[in-house]
């Protein structure tokens, strides 16, 4: 049986100051291809040269991954300062009326750090610019030097609403996580369930109410280490799964996907 084709919104880079790409990181790819055992496809976040309707007609589910660039403020009415940091505003055009038609369709949709702000802002939420300038809040950025691991590796916990779409996937009430993240949720956006918050009470974890397939965004990354991660390989493995069911033509609600 054909593997289920899963779409990743990539992000524009510059090499060497000069030439323009659309870039996905490996630890996606591989997370989709070795767990959710799925065709990982890259998806130029470019609207005038990828429509909608052709992007719905040919993936079995969509990952919105983390990017440097920032949702721009106008999507959710405010106005840029320099708090907002950098935009991709090819990105914001494509990938939130591409989430919405996604939930209206019931196709798969996995939101991580920046496409879980996008889910959010997506339904009509807003964010905050700068998590770690709020009072009472913690500095939920990477750390600035040091290797991968480091950067990567678990920083805080994060409790789930007992007996919610997290708990049963993931079977646990509290998990720890990595952090890699400036903004956060402000105002969750209609449907916007959150269900998961950091110690600080940052939202980390969140569902899509009444959505007729798979719809849930987190803030952290769980692509890295996803194949022996317990906390992220249930996450990528529930979604290939829904990802597979839709291949077949089947639907799979998100409140019955644990």
């Amino acid at each position: 049986m054909p593997r289920p084709v899963i779409g990743i919104i990539a992000n524009s880079h510059v090499i060497n100051d000069s030439y323009l790409v659309q870039a996905v990181g490996d630890m996606n790819l591989e997370a989709v291809a070795d767990v959710c055992e799925a065709v990982p496809v890259i998806v130029p976040a470019k609207p005038g040269i990828v429509l909608i309707d052709d992007l719905l007609h040919t993936f079995d589910g969509f990952i919105f991954p983390g990017g440097r660039p920032n949702v721009h403020p106008e999507e959710y009415g405010e106005a840029e300062t320099e708090a907002h940091g950098t935009f991709d505003r090819d990105r914001d055009r494509l990938a939130l009326p591409l989430i919405r038609a996604c939930v209206d369709g019931g196709l798969p949709v996995l939101g991580i750090c920046r496409g879980f702000q996008e889910i959010n802002v997506a339904f009509g939420g807003s964010l905050y610019p700068e998590i770690r300038d709020l009072p009472g809040r913690d500095n939920h950025r990477m750390p600035p030097d040091g290797t991968i691991e480091e950067k990567f590796a678990m920083r805080h916990t994060i409790r789930f609403s007992p007996g919610g779409v997290f708990h049963r996937l993931l079977g646990a009430e509290q998990v720890v996580t990595n952090s890699l993240h400036g903004q956060g949720i402000n105002e969750p956006g209609a449907r916007v369930i959150v269900e998961g918050w950091a110690p600080d009470e940052t939202p980390e974890a969140i569902h899509i109410r009444d959505a007729k397939g798979y719809a849930l965004g987190v803030q952290w990354h769980p692509e890295y280490q996803a194949g022996i991660d317990p906390v992220s390989r249930p996450l990528f493995r529930a979604f290939g799964d829904a990802a597979a069911a839709w291949a077949q033509g089947k639907r799979t609600p998100a409140r019955n996907i644990a």
